[in-house]
């Protein structure tokens, strides 16, 4: 790709948009001076927003749309009536060749439903699914499907685990990563049949781009102890809401601890440095971002309610996917893992 490239985006999407948006374009055009913006949005809102950052401004162009997707609009329905949508334009964008990357905060199920129908799926994957980076142990490791689809067959379960190990690989730098799919527990015994049946294919399957370590439980996402981590969309949705707000007890606990007495307060004082390393650690907009993998086009989902520091790592992800040509790279390995899926098909 050339050095310069430029990203879409639904400068309407989010519980505080479109300041959000601006603000965390702003961040990032900092970051990647040599990346260009396309602003989709209301321009009486978005313009006079922009001209409050000059270095942005010269590198974006605004794109006028009344229509915005709400956050309670269902995907079908906005998938009808969005087509003139912030949402929807911002994807057409990377579809007509634009842009190579869109990012949004908006309505996830209607983003989904936008990309595939616009962007659709690569050869080979029959749905697309969420992944994003979640924290461990031993670093960081990749989790899907995180709600684009609630009920999984085998063959589903086979895809996600081939593009999360390719995702690993490409953006984690893993060798050869490690999957496993979660479970209620690590016997073999354990789950349903589709999981039963994805086990037994990835088992079987001599040109997996990565090892299959087998079934997981769910204390294992914190541990490490897999580089993939497999499941469908209802269970990776509810995991990673569930470790979202563990993550905001415990900060909320240690800071009324801390608060608790004149004594607790000086030891705050002491432990401050290690206190803010744990605080970054366990921020959330560090690892905001997730990628919707499958689709023919780089589609990078901020959550709703970040800030603008967490959206400027979403365009941070939607950035560095773009430059390293993942779409393309993830078609060609797929490409070579046909014989892959052809099992999980006779399989079930």
């Amino acid at each position: 790709m050339s050095a310069s490239l430029t990203i879409a985006l639904d400068a309407m999407g989010g519980d505080a948009a479109p300041e959000m948006v601006l603000r965390g374009a702003n961040i990032a055009q900092q970051r990647f001076p040599d990346v260009r913006f396309l602003l989709f949005g209301r321009e009486g809102e978005v313009a006079p927003l922009l001209a409050k950052y000059k270095k942005l401004q010269a590198v974006a162009e605004v794109i006028h749309t009344d229509d915005v997707v709400s956050s309670e609009e269902r995907p079908s329905v906005a998938l009808r009536s969005g087509r003139n949508s912030s949402m929807r334009l911002a994807i057409n964008a990377v579809h007509d060749g634009r842009a190579q990357g869109v990012v949004s905060a908006g309505n996830t199920g209607a983003l989904m439903a936008m990309a595939k129908f616009v962007l659709k799926t690569l050869p080979g994957i029959d749905r697309p699914a969420i992944a994003s980076f979640f924290p461990t142990l031993k670093g960081e490791s990749v989790m899907l499907d995180l709600g684009a689809n609630v009920h999984c067959d085998t063959n589903n379960l086979v895809d996600f685990a081939i593009m999360g190990s390719v995702f690993s690989h490409l953006v984690l730098g893993r060798i050869e990563p490690s999957i496993g799919l979660l479970n209620v527990g690590s016997e073999d015994k354990k789950g349903h049949d589709a999981l039963w049946d994805a086990a037994a294919v990835l088992r079987g399957a001599d040109s997996l781009p990565g090892r299959f370590h087998g079934f997981v439980e769910g204390d294992d996402i914190a541990k490490g102890t897999v580089d993939v981590i497999v499941t469908d969309g209802f269970t990776g949705n509810v995991a990673l809401k569930t470790a979202e707000g563990t993550a905001k007890l415990v900060s909320e606990y240690l800071r009324q601890s801390f608060r608790s007495s004149p004594l607790a307060s000086i030891g705050y004082l002491l432990a401050k440095s290690a206190m803010n390393k744990l605080r970054k650690r366990l921020d959330p907009r560090r690892y905001n971002g997730a990628i919707f993998l499958g689709l023919n086009g780089v589609t990078v989902k901020s959550h709703g309610g970040t800030d603008a520091l967490g959206f400027a790592n979403a365009i941070g992800l939607a950035v560095d996917l773009a430059k390293g040509d993942f779409v393309k790279r993830l078609q060609e390995d797929f490409a070579k893992l046909g014989r892959v899926q052809a099992n999980a098909r006779a399989a079930v």
